[in-house]
């Protein structure tokens, strides 16, 4: 059957499993198994089989003594210091001392100190006359023809820093806008009386004029809306140019009488109402910006002033020229002052107004930078430069007698 594929029986395949059995038991007790090599290394190795740590004897080491300890340096004892204010000693001596002690003490100001010092110093609380007062009225336009370079700005804190230090001061806004009525605190709604019914209608500076918010010895006249269509209505005034003039003579002749300055803010023009204020002044104040398209139109200014000078006032001249937003960080800055000083010489204040974020935000507190923040970069350029023209007032004056 099994010639012919069918499967040996049962009994055959246990039989030949019995077989094959019993010949691997024989061989088995023929041949013992050989031991496996120990292939883990010696670390993982355990029993007998692991490895023995050695024993590291150290080497004897020779006795060495030790030196005795050094004896600590003992400092001498201080010798006492002298009383600095002894009994007997002389008047001057303690003079001497006390002035050092100052010295010593004003070395350690703290830096808000020291602006606290310079704002007492700017807002002048005792009143007293800090600055030299000119023998004789002082009447100032503050002019130029590009808008944005600091002529209303430049107005409200000459005349807060010169007042605050003692001098009388009138301002007169003479710029639709009312800019300058905003920061001296000064009420300029459409109908309140300004400067518009001074120059149409002739009437009295004294009726229009109101006191400065804050700064004693400042007053303004105002401005409104009204005056943008003064320069249409004085085309067919006869002596339109003059009629400024005639009301600051006779306010300065009666309730102004002890005036010692008059700033008049102009516009950014050189229409009628800029000839108006250099007819009825003595003086051009040009706030310069310390960039180049502030010095294109300064030509035409200049021209503007030598025109009036020649034929309705022969007294004008331009007194002053102030470098304001000057940036330190800038060359550009460097290099408009440089040339503004070289082509005007000692016209131009030594001092530069720069950039700062409180003169800016002043005027949406109706002040002027000086009583915002006295003691600020801006506040502190301000007062110097009122000082230098109260100064070279006074300096001219005296050359001129």
């Amino acid at each position: 059957m099994a010639g012919l594929g069918w499967p040996p029986r049962r009994e055959e395949r246990a039989a030949d499993s019995a077989a094959a059995a019993d010949a691997a038991d024989a061989v088995t007790e023929q041949e013992p198994a050989a031991e496996l090599p120990a292939v883990l290394p010696p670390e993982l190795r355990t029993g007998d089989a692991a490895p023995v740590a050695p024993v590291v004897v150290p080497a004897a080491v020779d006795r060495v003594d030790i030196a005795d300890p050094v004896p600590v340096m003992t400092q001498p004892d201080p010798e006492p210091e002298p009383d600095p204010d002894p009994p007997h000693a002389a008047p001057a001596d303690r003079l001497r001392a006390a002035l050092r002690e100052e010295e010593d003490d004003g070395a350690e100001d703290l830096p808000i100190s020291v602006q606290a010092q310079a704002a007492v110093r700017a807002l002048n609380p005792s009143g007293r006359h800090d600055f030299p007062r000119p023998t004789t009225r002082r009447v100032i336009t503050v002019a130029n023809q590009k808008g944005g370079v600091g002529k209303t700005t430049t107005t409200v804190n000459l005349a807060a820093a010169l007042a605050l230090h003692g001098a009388k001061v009138l301002v007169i806004d003479l710029d639709p806008q009312g800019n300058c009525s905003t920061g001296l605190g000064v009420e300029h709604r459409s109908g309140t009386p300004n400067v518009y019914d001074v120059l149409i209608d002739e009437a009295p500076i004294a009726e229009v004029v109101q006191p400065a918010d804050g700064v004693p010895n400042l007053w303004c006249v105002p401005a409104t809306i009204d005056l943008a269509g003064a320069e249409i209505e004085l085309v067919s005034v006869v002596a339109r140019e003059s009629r400024l003039k005639n009301a600051i003579e006779a306010h300065c002749e009666g309730p102004g009488a002890d005036l010692d300055y008059v700033l008049v803010d102009c516009p950014p023009s050189l229409g009628l109402l800029t000839v108006n204020a250099m007819v009825a002044t003595s003086e051009v104040l040009i706030p310069i910006q310390c960039e180049y398209y502030a010095l294109e139109g300064l030509g035409q200014l200049l021209k503007n002033v030598e025109l009036v000078r020649q034929h309705l006032n022969r007294g004008l001249h331009v007194s002053t020229i102030l470098l304001t937003m000057y940036d330190a960080r800038t060359r550009l800055a460097d290099q408009v002052a440089q040339e503004v000083r070289n082509h005007f010489g000692e016209t131009v204040l030594s001092g530069t107004i720069p950039r700062s974020v409180r003169v800016s935000e002043a005027p949406g507190y109706g002040q002027s930078v000086v009583t915002y923040d006295p003691g600020s970069r801006g506040s502190l350029a301000y007062i110097e430069a009122a000082r230098e023209i109260a100064v070279r007032g006074s300096d001219s004056e005296v050359r001129s007698s």
